[in-house]
């Protein structure tokens, strides 16, 4: 078996679900090859041999660099024929899913998203996906030749167990078609730690009653190296930007710590977290519905519970 990995950076920095699905395709067995667009560091890119690449394939293109879907499913295509690979493995993300999409009909592949372990070959070739919003999963069998495995973020542990990846220069032949759509303006979502790629979560609601009180929020999150969320009546309300509302309609998170402070928990919030490792809830109503679905409850007045778990942290540190 032959795999090749699409990895995605930020900023020059590799993003840790990516990292997630380099180690899954090292662990299926396979040579494992990753293919990285942009500009990276030469260290980076063989940094990716601790986590299960042998080879990398650097494209370095300035066409490139606005992250038009179609010329990444193109390039990933040839790259897919140049190495002879029958699977491709990516982190399912806003990039991936669509890039995934393309490649799986340019390449008459058999694709499977938010896949959570390993496939089981036993009796043919058969992932887990988790369906409903984290609510259910369903066990999907890929009967292609090839097949593209997007993996659900948080459902693999980076692990380093391997050496220096060897670094290859990658040049696709792209033509006009795969520029045919074009990105006239980007608005980027700001913050030290973004919602998709966060760790932590630290998220507040109409409990905080303005957006003045937004600082200890902060001030958590800060402390704890985590991303800012908010419910959606806050970003309706415009409390907080609109990308920070953390949902069904808005950003699905899947973090290790999802701190909820001053949020009821309506199932459209609950939509967007449920695939949190750990739910903490804090609300003064003990009948709040959120508390159903953590794993730690903190019933009491935020203004007096966030500081003071701020506080504890810092120590902590």
């Amino acid at each position: 078996m032959s795999i090749l990995v699409f990895v995605e950076s930020a900023d020059g920095e590799i993003k840790k679900s990516s990292l997630e699905a380099v180690c899954y395709a090292k662990a299926m067995g396979g040579d494992t090859t990753a293919i990285v667009f942009g500009e990276i560091t030469v260290d980076q890119l063989e940094g990716l041999g601790k986590y299960g690449a042998s080879k990398v394939l650097h494209v370095n293109d300035a066409k490139l660099n606005q992250g038009i879907i179609q010329a990444y499913a193109s390039v990933i295509a040839q790259a897919m024929e140049k190495e002879g690979a029958d699977t491709l493995v990516l982190a399912k993300s806003s990039l991936g899913d669509p890039v995934a999409a393309i490649v799986s009909v340019k390449t008459d592949a058999s694709l499977a998203s938010n896949v959570v372990e390993l496939p089981d070959t036993s009796n043919g070739f058969k992932v887990k996906r988790s369906i409903y919003t984290g609510k259910a999963f369903a066990n999907v069998e890929m009967k292609g030749d090839k097949k593209i495995i997007a993996i659900k973020k948080n459902a693999v542990e980076v692990k380093e167990d391997g050496g220096s990846a060897s670094v290859e220069a990658f040049e696709p032949s792209l033509t006009d078609g795969d520029f045919a759509a074009k990105i006239v303006s980007q608005d980027k979502a700001t913050g030290d730690v973004l919602l998709p790629e966060a760790d932590i979560v630290v998220s507040g609601g109409r409990g905080l009653k303005g957006p003045e009180n937004w600082g200890m929020i902060e001030d958590l999150a800060k402390a704890l190296g985590a991303g800012t969320g908010c419910s959606k009546p806050v970003s309706d309300m415009d409390w907080r930007p609109h990308h920070e509302h953390v949902g069904q309609t808005g950003v699905k998170v899947s973090p290790s710590l999802y701190i909820a402070v001053g949020i009821s928990g309506a199932i459209q919030h609950l939509a967007g977290v449920n695939s949190s490792k750990v739910i903490v809830v804090v609300n003064k109503d003990p009948e709040a519905p959120f508390f159903k679905a953590a794993d730690y409850g903190i019933v009491g007045d935020a203004f007096d519970i966030v500081p003071k778990i701020t506080a504890a942290v810092n120590a902590a540190k």
